[in-house]
């Protein structure tokens, strides 16, 4: 007899990567028999994986969860310093992982610090260790970042470092974490929330210090290329203040203010010309105005031979006969002076 099996894609869906060929699982259903065929069928309502499935699929969801709330944002993630005072190291105790991170860090960058923590990498005891650790190391000034680091292993060797707790721990740190957990293909979730993922142990020394050869060969290029730019700066202004001193100003400064003299002289004495002439202008003007004046003035009228009759009493002009009477005194005013007079009955 055959079984025939119907899965609706929401229910594989739901179990996510650890559906895969080969898997062991664990499938709910609702079976039916027809006697007509003498067929037997089951319709899946749940899967469940065994195993390494299992494992798989609630790392699957933790990843999920934490993605969600944005704790792998990338937004999030510290940059280390570029050579930090101190680096503190999580690691196995004797391991490989150890050995090729401190060496490797010293290689490049003799002068490094490490400041070493041995905990268990796996096992039950491996996830508080590590927090404590952890813990311990971010609340140190000197340390600047924090690399946890083990060898490579199976995905129950593994586990620990996909721990809820742990990720928190280090989600909470202050100090920037590199994960270092494992080789390339290792993907424990501790490799999603830390600040800097290294591919190996190795790869976590080289992203922790720079090497100490390229910084030399760096900071002689820039010594370099400083060197030519203050030269090139140097030989640039060298040339202007040659061409500056060049200039026919800077050159016979001399030159220049005695044409600069002769152009003063040349209006000065145009000036002086202009002056005399307005001088000589205005000069004859006011000899006409006066003669003008003097013609007009009652001291030349008086000269022709006329005469000013005043009264004696109050000084004033006698323009008409009738303005007089008889026996009034009156002053007569000549070009040659005055004298009285008065006036008679006639």
């Amino acid at each position: 007899m055959s079984l025939r099996v119907t899965c609706p894609r929401a229910v594989c869906d739901a179990v996510g990567p650890a559906l895969v060929d080969g898997a062991r699982v664990v499938v709910w259903g609702k079976p039916s028999f027809h006697p007509g065929r003498g067929t037997l069928a089951l319709a899946v309502v749940e899967i469940r994986p065994l195993g390494a499935g299992a494992l798989l699929a609630r790392l699957e969801q933790l990843k999920a969860t934490l993605a969600a709330e944005g704790l792998f944002a990338a937004s999030r993630k510290r940059r280390p310093p570029f050579l930090p005072a101190a680096v503190g190291l999580i690691t196995g105790r004797a391991s490989a992982a150890e050995r090729d991170v401190v060496e490797n860090a010293r290689r490049r960058w003799p002068a490094v610090r490490i400041v070493l923590r041995e905990v268990a990498v796996q096992g039950p005891l491996a996830v508080s260790q590590v927090i404590d650790a952890l813990r311990e190391l971010d609340g140190r000034p000197e340390v600047e970042v924090i690399v946890i680091a083990r060898g490579g292993g199976s995905l129950e060797d593994l586990l620990p470092f996909s721990d809820e707790a742990l990720l928190r721990a280090v989600v909470a740190a202050r100090t920037p974490v590199v994960s270092a957990i494992g080789h390339e293909q290792d993907a424990p979730l501790l490799d999603f929330v830390a600040d800097v993922r290294a591919s190996t142990p190795t790869d976590a020394a080289k992203r922790v210090v720079p090497d100490v050869g390229e910084q030399t060969a760096a900071v002689a290029q820039l010594r370099g290329r400083a060197r030519r730019v203050v030269e090139h700066r140097l030989d640039r202004e060298e040339r202007r203040l040659a061409d500056m001193r060049g200039r026919p100003v800077l050159a016979a400064p001399a030159r220049d203010l005695a044409r600069r003299s002769d152009d003063v002289a040349a209006l000065l004495a145009r000036s002086r010309r202009c002056v005399h002439h307005a001088l000589d202008v205005t000069g004859r003007d006011l000899v006409a105005t006066r003669a003008r004046v003097r013609a007009l003035s009652p001291a030349a009228t008086l000269d022709r031979g006329y005469a000013v009759a005043q009264r004696a009493a109050d000084g004033a002009v006698v323009r008409d006969p009738a303005e007089v009477g008889p026996g009034e005194r009156l002053t007569i005013r000549v070009a040659g002076g005055a004298f009285p007079a008065a006036v008679t009955d006639e």
